[in-house]
């Protein structure tokens, strides 16, 4: 009976703690690699390159890492689905990943139903860790909110009054809409008016839509396009006219992943959120882009950075947790603080958002591609909300909730 009893106990321990019971700590990764190739091939090179320096190193405290990637098909159900796999078959330790924002707001309120950590990647929507914030879900990447935040001064010295929106028609967009509404009204002398084009995700009628902001007469555009939509957005617009005298404010535009497709095409002022690769000579940013066009021969993409980072600020937190215990995870990714390409970063206790930044500039051409200029780099905690502020996000949707 002793020894029944002893192996039953070594079962349950092996069952709570799979990732720390064997010789690999498992991460269970779901992104949209399939629908959205142009970041998340990237993103995947990047993680990999984190990965392998980590396992070279020693791993966490002598155990390597290993990583379960899974395609979430783009869609919250399949997210979800692919999250219950990894945890109830694959013994994950954690999930990590997730790029468009539904789908991160699925897969985080499956960890909070799960009480499984998860470490949200890139989803920009700014509800999964304010409105929408749980104890289980932390995000790296810079929100909708912050990068509106970042572009909203140079859009407001614009003294523009009659402004185009074109947005994606899913929460991303939705929610950038709303911010650069918010915030511009909230820093403009005079009254601002608003027109707005929402075109469903990868289905934008570009033609239509820019044609409906010429018939509109607006004096500036905000754009929140990318991918595909933004490269047929961007060609009606130069056909059409477009931004020969309207100046256009763009989130996103200027990352290599989206450049790399505008090629000649790249509108030339555009004010844009983006990744200046070439051009950063941090010493951490040039180690990183040394070691990773060295692996990849090709050079990085902003998707990189957030691929490497994730992982990186993943064996952080498993380095000071020591365990796979969910609560001891939590508390170890609290306040972390961590090294990424652009600088230390830390992980907020408040509302989980890390204080990654984003690199503001404008669009310009050289050799036929397009390129960041006049670039700065806006550190993540100058654009994030208070802890009042925090808490009122949070308790608003609580209350709803009830």
């Amino acid at each position: 009976m002793k020894t029944k009893s002893f192996l039953l106990a070594a079962l349950a321990t092996a069952i709570a703690l799979p990732a720390f019971a064997q010789s690999t700590i498992k991460i269970g990764e779901i992104n949209s690699y399939k629908a959205q190739p142009a970041f998340l091939e990237p993103y995947k090179k990047g993680w990999e390159l984190a990965q392998e320096e980590i396992n070279s190193a020693g791993g966490i405290n002598g155990k390597k890492l290993e990583t379960i990637f899974r395609d979430d098909n783009a869609t919250p159900g399949d997210a979800v689905r692919v999250a219950e796999e990894l945890v109830s078959r694959e013994k994950v330790a954690l999930l990590s990943g997730t790029f468009l924002s539904n789908v991160g707001l699925a897969v985080g309120d499956f960890a909070k139903q799960r009480k499984v950590l998860f470490i949200a990647s890139e989803p920009l929507t700014d509800k999964l860790t304010w409105a929408n914030g749980n104890d289980y879900t932390f995000r790296l990447r810079a929100n909708t909110a912050m990068q509106t935040a970042m572009l909203v001064p140079e859009a407001a010295k614009l003294n523009k009054k009659r402004w185009g929106i074109v947005y994606p028609n899913y929460e991303y967009g939705q929610s950038a809409a709303n911010w650069f509404k918010k915030y511009l009204n909230a820093q403009s002398a005079s009254g601002v008016e608003f027109v707005e084009q929402a075109a469903p995700l990868g289905k934008i009628d570009a033609g239509s839509v820019v044609q409906a902001m010429l018939d509109a007469k607006v004096d500036a555009v905000f754009n929140v396009t990318f991918g595909a939509d933004l490269q047929k957005f961007v060609r009606e617009g130069n056909t059409r006219g477009l931004f020969t005298t309207r100046p256009v404010v763009s989130l996103l535009s200027g990352e290599p992943e989206y450049l790399d497709t505008l090629k000649d095409e790249t509108p030339a002022g555009w004010i844009v959120t983006g990744y200046p690769w070439a051009e950063i000579n941090t010493p951490e940013h040039k180690a990183f882009r040394d070691a990773y066009q060295k692996k990849f021969n090709d050079y990085p993409r902003l998707g990189s950075v957030v691929g490497y980072s994730t992982l990186k600020s993943i064996a952080a937190m498993l380095k000071k947790a020591n365990s796979a215990d969910v609560a001891k995870m939590q508390a170890a990714m609290k306040n972390l603080e961590v090294m990424s390409p652009f600088g230390k970063i830390v992980w907020r206790a408040q509302d989980h958002q890390s204080t990654m930044g984003a690199y503001v500039g404008k669009l310009a051409k050289k050799d036929g591609k397009g390129v960041m200029v006049d670039w700065r780099y806006v550190d993540g905690k100058s654009v994030q909300p208070t802890d009042e502020d925090v808490k009122r996000l949070r308790a608003a949707t609580n209350v709803a909730a009830k």
